[in-house]
């Protein structure tokens, strides 16, 4: 994925534009990811949030993490697209959604997190490092 990528709701109401280089690609096997996505995994581009333009106005909801840190996931509350996940105890990076993005072509996963809340039939990626949990932000 290139410097500067752009996406939004389904129904146009919440529109983004990232300027900055993705700091990874993920998948992301946890529960409230599973649920949040409806799917059994949620796949995210990791980036920072001031290099982030949002129009609309997103609604949120906020969940205790296994840390004990706040995360709060933004949707549109019109259409119900998820569109971006962010971590109080990592405030300066959030998650985009991959089924928000303009152009999803260049989504290459780094990396799948909670894997120990994976779905037993889903098959994992060898090319990809696999964490039981969160990776230790440093």
């Amino acid at each position: 994925m290139t410097q500067s990528f752009s996406g939004g709701c389904a129904c146009g109401s919440i529109r983004y534009v990232c300027i900055g280089n993705p700091i990874a690609m993920l998948n992301c096997h946890c529960r409230d990811c599973q649920q949040s996505s409806g799917a059994p995994f949620a796949s995210g581009v990791v980036v920072r949030v001031d290099e982030t333009e949002v129009s609309g106005s997103p609604g949120t909801y906020s969940v205790r993490g296994s840390r004990g840190g706040s995360t709060t996931r933004s949707f549109c509350t019109q259409c119900g697209t998820p569109l971006f996940t962010r971590g109080e105890l990592v405030p300066e990076l959030m998650s985009i959604r991959f089924a928000s993005l303009d152009d999803q072509a260049g989504f290459r996963p780094m990396v799948d997190i909670w894997t120990s809340s994976a779905q037993p039939w889903v098959q994992l990626s060898g090319d990809i490092p696999h964490y039981p949990q969160s990776p230790q932000h440093e």
